[in-house]
């Protein structure tokens, strides 16, 4: 929003006085969706909005209405519905033409000045619809009505689930059509634009561990490898960028978003405790370093993205280009490291004299190059004859003057807003990676997190949330993508602190989830309390993107606290929305990976895990590290501390009084003999039954 604050077009908010300004001057209203990082949004910017001819005809025949996807994703989700359904594709920037009333009738993403790309221009485009709604307005209000009531039809909210089954083999048969569309020689999904996708790696790590099914762990931690080792990678200051535009990783889309990096880290930190491999330790623990480098606020919580784009030369800082701030020409390589150094780097990371950036989208890179790896240490030890760890040395002592280097350079921007949702991925994203690593830093940086959030994300009161913080300012009610986030994040932190209070913050929030989002006639969860008025479709997102929908999440939240407080009405919850939604994860299973980990957490009665004993003994601290140390991700973890046995007294009837720390395992409401026999406690957690 404040990157378009001087533009010539005249834009409005998203508020009920913008609508009643549209309906007193009978003017449609033109909607741009876009964000902070997004390359095209700039361009659109650029090119049409500050356009000062252009934007006299949008003042002239609209109310233009500038909205932050990151700040309002409930608008952002409605009308990417819309431009879905009536385009066939979506992206940002999204530009959509509304009645008044806020129903639809035509809708694009960027929309060039003049026809190009094979797109109208957007100046022919206004003036078209201009006309019609002089001309035609009844039949343009008509389509609206009828796009709306389409998609409201399509999305069947009111369809029952009672009859849904739920099995078994709605989990595990998937997997037959992630091997269809898996890339077998670059690793990822699909033969085009590679994202990550995390969610899909949730899936299979967690498939991999109920079944042992090797193709699922073996698709996961090639693309982990090949996701690390391409361009999409920063190979100097760690962290990913948000998509490669080839199939090889190679070339990046240089936007960073925090919420990449947050799910990131937890799924690089659980390839880890599945295999012991340091490799995902490192690559989680670099990209954590690079959230605390680049993304962290004075104030504890995360700031959301740096840009793709940034200024080439510092004398002119509007002059921008994508990838500007990564990218090296071979020469400046030689310059700064020496030629024996940089013969060894520029084989390495694949530099080449006339660049080796493969995809050229924009037309910008020219002979730039970007760090890849090429070749690995042991064929780079071979090429130049030296030991394996001399070239370790040049490539780690290159990296280092580089960073240095490319400090004094122009920076991406940053988006400094802080939002909820992505913060409590991060949160969890922590949580994961301390119990990786038993590093205290980690669990440190999300209890500072989280006691922002918990502080300055709530109206006035501990069981709601906002969704966005900036500058001191907290705006917009939160949305189940926020309540469902922050949940799951709380049960993280009690299972890595056993703090009651985060757990207790927990149920007080999902007695709110209750109250404001659940379907009670139907099943699952309203993306948006259905009671908000300037929200024209009621969503149940069930799609498991760039980020976890809140129903899978939610469903999963309801789960755990069912298992960590034996309450059995979040598990008829669960269960009546898992059947609403069977359908749909039968015949699309790729869309919701996250949802069908929250289905087989379902379906499998999961490890309870306690611990007695004083948390502050050594010997408690050391055996929770050593069973967090575990991926288990059907279990609950939980201390039988006097507070926890006073709200939830069935743990009386599991634990002994005893002053020595010990582990109960329980599943199938049986449970092991205490122990503290960290070989026992492996042998228990590695069987079936105990």
């Amino acid at each position: 929003m404040l990157q378009h604050a001087y533009n010539p077009v005249e834009w409005h908010p998203w508020k009920e006085e913008t609508f009643q300004l549209a309906k007193q001057l009978e003017k449609p209203i033109f909607l741009s969706v876009g964000y902070s990082a997004c390359y095209w949004c700039h361009v659109m910017e650029r090119e049409v909005f500050e356009n000062e001819e252009i934007a006299e005809l949008m003042n002239e025949y609209f109310v233009n209405v500038k909205v932050d996807r990151e700040e309002r994703p409930d608008v952002d989700r409605v009308y990417m519905t819309v431009l879905q359904a009536i385009t066939g594709s979506g992206g940002w920037p999204m530009s959509l033409f509304l009645t008044p009333d806020l129903k639809p009738f035509y809708a694009a993403t960027y929309i060039p000045p003049k026809a190009k790309y094979g797109r109208a221009g957007f100046e022919d485009v206004i003036n078209e619809i201009h006309k019609l709604w002089n001309s035609k307005r009844t039949e343009i209000e008509t389509s609206g009505d009828g796009i709306i009531a389409s998609i409201k039809k399509s999305l069947d909210l009111n369809k029952s689930g009672a009859s849904g089954e739920l099995s078994k083999s709605l989990f595990f048969n998937p997997l037959t059509q992630f091997e269809k569309i898996f890339d077998p020689e670059n690793g990822g999904f699909g033969s085009g634009n590679k994202f990550p996708r995390p969610v899909a790696f949730d899936y299979l790590l967690n498939l991999y561990h109920n079944s042992k099914e090797f193709p699922a762990l073996d698709m996961t931690l090639f693309s982990l490898k090949k996701m690390y080792e391409g361009g999409m990678y920063d190979h100097l200051g760690g962290g990913f960028h948000r998509y490669a535009v080839d199939v090889y990783w190679r070339v990046p889309h240089f936007e960073k978003m925090l919420y990449d990096q947050a799910q990131l880290i937890k799924t690089y930190s659980n390839a880890y405790r599945i295999t012991g491999k340091k490799f995902f330790l490192f690559v989680a623990e670099e990209t954590a370093r690079y959230l605390f480098n680049n993304l962290l606020s004075p104030d504890g919580a995360f700031y959301s993205a740096e840009d793709a784009e940034s200024a080439v030369d510092p004398s002119f800082p509007e002059a921008k280009e994508e990838g500007a701030y990564y990218l090296w020409l071979k020469s400046d390589l030689d310059e700064a490291l020496g030629v024996e150094d940089s013969n060894v780097f520029c084989y390495y990371f694949g530099i080449d004299l006339l660049g080796n950036t493969i995809h050229d989208p924009h037309e910008v890179f020219g002979k730039k190059n970007v760090l890849y790896i090429a070749h690995d240490v042991y064929e780079s030890a071979a090429k130049f004859e030296k030991t394996v760890e001399e070239i370790s040395d040049i490539i780690d002592r290159s990296k280092e003057k580089l960073l240095a280097i490319r400090k004094q350079r122009p920076a991406p921007s940053r988006d400094d807003k802080i939002l909820t949702n992505w913060n409590a991925l991060t949160i969890s994203s922590l949580c994961a990676l301390f119990s990786a690593s038993s590093e205290k830093v980690y669990l440190d940086k999300a209890v500072a997190a989280m006691e922002f959030i918990l502080s300055n994300l709530n109206s006035g009161t501990p069981d709601t949330l906002l969704h966005r913080y900036k500058d001191g300012e907290a705006r917009f009610d939160g949305t189940l993508e926020d309540y469902s986030y922050v949940i799951n994040a709380l049960v993280d932190l009690y299972e890595c602190t056993f703090e009651v209070s985060y757990l207790k913050r927990a149920i007080a929030l999902n007695e709110t989830v209750m109250k404001k989002f659940y379907d009670n006639d139907n099943g699952g969860f309203f993306d948006v309390d259905p009671t908000v008025k300037d929200i024209i479709i009621n969503t149940k997102e069930i799609y498991d993107g760039a980020e976890p929908s809140g129903n899978s999440v939610q469903l999963l939240n309801l789960l755990r606290l069912c298992a960590l407080t034996d309450n059995s009405k979040l598990k008829d919850a669960a269960e009546k929305s898992l059947k609403l939604f069977a359908e749909d994860l039968r015949r699309m299973p790729f869309s919701s990976p996250e949802m069908l980990c929250s289905l087989n957490f379902f379906l499998t009665d999961p490890i309870e895990i306690i611990i007695s004993g004083d948390r502050t003994d050594q010997k408690f601290i050391e055996l929770s590290e050593y069973v967090r140390s575990f991926y288990l991700p059907q279990s609950a973890m939980m201390n039988s501390s006097e507070e926890m046995t006073e709200l939830f007294p069935f743990i009386k009837n599991i634990v002994e009084k005893s002053d020595e720390p010990l582990v109960y395992i329980c599943r199938n409401h049986a449970c092991s003999l205490p122990t503290n026999d960290k070989d026992k406690i492996k042998e228990l957690l590695s069987n079936e039954t105990v």
